[in-house]
């Protein structure tokens, strides 16, 4: 009987994953492979493409102790084809197989590439997820909207989280309005744990650093876990002293605090490092343990159960046309802030570059300052995705796609998100310390020191005004904008008009 191959990608490193469940070690062949071909789609972060390679090679290593036949492609080795398919057509070769076995990618350029493979790929489904595709089609066929709020209630229904019977815990679905609170700077906040490359991350380092130039951001603060242990001792530490505090201050922002509770797990579960149900199941157990508050606990497992797995729905029910939607129609380049550029803005300032230094930021400062400012100022969608799916280390297009275009730029037109997230600068002043120390003045409205989201909140509302109007989330605003007085009105959309213009002539803004 001819071998089979049985393909491991980059962020399937679980012993757990469908392609090996079924495999037969005696008989099959593992394939991986470091190829530029998916390094380079876009222009990856180095910490990112460092994570997977030295995570790949070290899971690589683990199957060959645990009795597979492991054939693993090094970015650098002279024979590598520099492509899934052609890694797969090359072993196959060498091997004497004739089919496949792979676990579905978590994209459609991927997935399409396997398709199209002259060496035929089983595609089989990833067990890792609570919610199968098939299953979120049912629960999503018939809906006018897809709401994650109705769909988080059946993921707690199936799995039991946070239930006492067939009632939520606390008798609340969910607890966000003790989750938003403002944080203090405090010395005694904990930090997450540092990992220290180890030989096989530190040569991995030095070739990501030969081999990828150009790519923006820096190698120089690596600290990320490339094993299941290290993963493992960052959920140990996030459980015992960031989780109890995580819940009322998972919105704030602080300029000297990168990470305040968070957990920065989500690099691991998106990789196969960690299982999203031992995350869920070790928050439950320290909630129920009376170690940690409800609003804690349950607001880390709507991330999870909630809000990931309906992302993850929505990108395989809407198909690989959905990176493409632009309902707004923006067509505006990306600020050249967003890599590195100068600006003036404290908070773009602050996000980008701890973007850059550790390719990391979290879901506040992605959504309501990157995210935000991109969508006011009326960005094309398309460059923001590919900013988003480069920069962050736990960007894959499966979880980044819907967030970006959908919850963040309004660019599928609703299916993700009821309203547009905008705000002026009032509320990253209220979550943040950002604005004391920026060059515009946040309680401005208008003139020369005018916070930018200020003057930009105002035109979006105006110049989206028929589709918005009468949705009845944004109605107070427009009642707000309707009762200005002409002069201020024409005042905020002409001086909106010039910083807009001075962004399209590359000015510092």
């Amino acid at each position: 009987m001819k071998p089979r191959l049985i393909l491991i990608l980059g962020d399937q490193l679980s012993p757990a994953i469908a392609a090996l469940a079924g495999a037969d070690k005696a008989r099959d062949v593992v394939v991986m492979a470091e190829v530029r071909g998916e390094a380079a789609t876009v222009p990856h972060h180095p910490q990112k493409i460092a994570f997977l390679f030295a995570a790949m090679r070290k899971f690589a290593a683990d199957l060959t102790v645990s009795g597979w036949q492991v054939r693993y492609t090094r970015l650098d080795d002279p024979d590598n084809t520099q492509s899934i398919p052609g890694e797969l057509i090359r072993r196959a070769s060498e091997a004497g197989a004739a089919e496949v076995i792979a676990t579905r990618p978590g994209d459609w350029r991927l997935i399409a590439a396997l398709e199209d493979c002259p060496v035929p790929v089983r595609l089989l489904e990833d067990t890792r997820f609570i919610c199968a595709t098939a299953e979120f089609a049912a629960w999503a066929e018939g809906r006018k909207q897809l709401r994650m709020e109705y769909f988080y209630r059946e993921m707690r229904r199936k799995t039991g989280y946070l239930m006492e019977g067939d009632r939520p815990a606390g008798d609340r679905w969910n607890f966000d309005a003790e989750n938003r609170k403002p944080a203090a700077g405090d010395l005694f906040r904990p930090t997450p744990p540092r990992f220290s490359p180890d030989a096989v991350t530190a040569e991995v380092l030095d070739l990501v650093a030969r081999e990828f130039p150009g790519h923006f951001g820096t190698l120089d603060d690596f600290g990320w876990a490339t094993d299941r242990a290290g993963a493992l001792a960052a959920l140990d530490h996030f459980i015992d002293h960031a989780l109890p505090d995580f819940g009322a201050y998972q919105d704030a922002m602080l300029a000297g605090d990168r990470f305040l509770y968070h957990s920065l797990l989500s690099p691991y579960m998106n990789a196969g490092l960690l299982d999203p149900r031992e995350v869920c199941d070790r928050v439950e157990a320290a909630w129920r343990a009376g170690r940690v508050p409800i609003n804690s606990a349950e607001g880390f497992i709507r991330q999870i159960i909630g809000w990931r797995e309906f992302i993850r729905g929505v990108y395989f029910l809407e198909g690989p046309g959905y990176t493409a939607r632009n309902a707004l129609n923006h067509r505006r380049a990306l600020p050249a802030a967003y890599w590195g550029g100068e600006t003036k803005m404290a908070c773009l300032s602050q996000t980008v570059a701890q973007t850059r230094d550790v390719a990391y930021a979290h879901h506040i400062q992605r959504l309501m300052v990157a995210g935000n400012f991109a969508l006011l100022a009326g960005v094309d969608p398309a460059q923001v995705h590919e900013w988003y799916l480069s920069v962050y280390i736990d960007a894959l297009e499966w979880v980044e796609a819907p967030n970006t275009l959908g919850m963040s730029q309004f660019a599928d037109g609703g299916l993700v998100g009821s309203k547009p997230y905008v705000s002026s600068g009032a509320y990253i002043d209220r979550m943040s310390d950002y604005c004391g120390g920026c060059a515009y003045l946040v309680g401005d409205r208008t003139g020369p020191k005018a916070c930018p989201f200020n003057l930009l909140y105002w035109h979006f509302l105006i110049r989206h005004r028929d589709r918005f109007a009468g949705n009845p989330r944004m109605a107070q605003m427009y009642r707000t904008w309707d009762r200005m007085a002409d002069e201020r009105r024409a005042t905020v959309l002409a001086e909106a008009e010039a910083l807009l213009a001075r962004l399209d002539a590359g000015a510092v803004v």
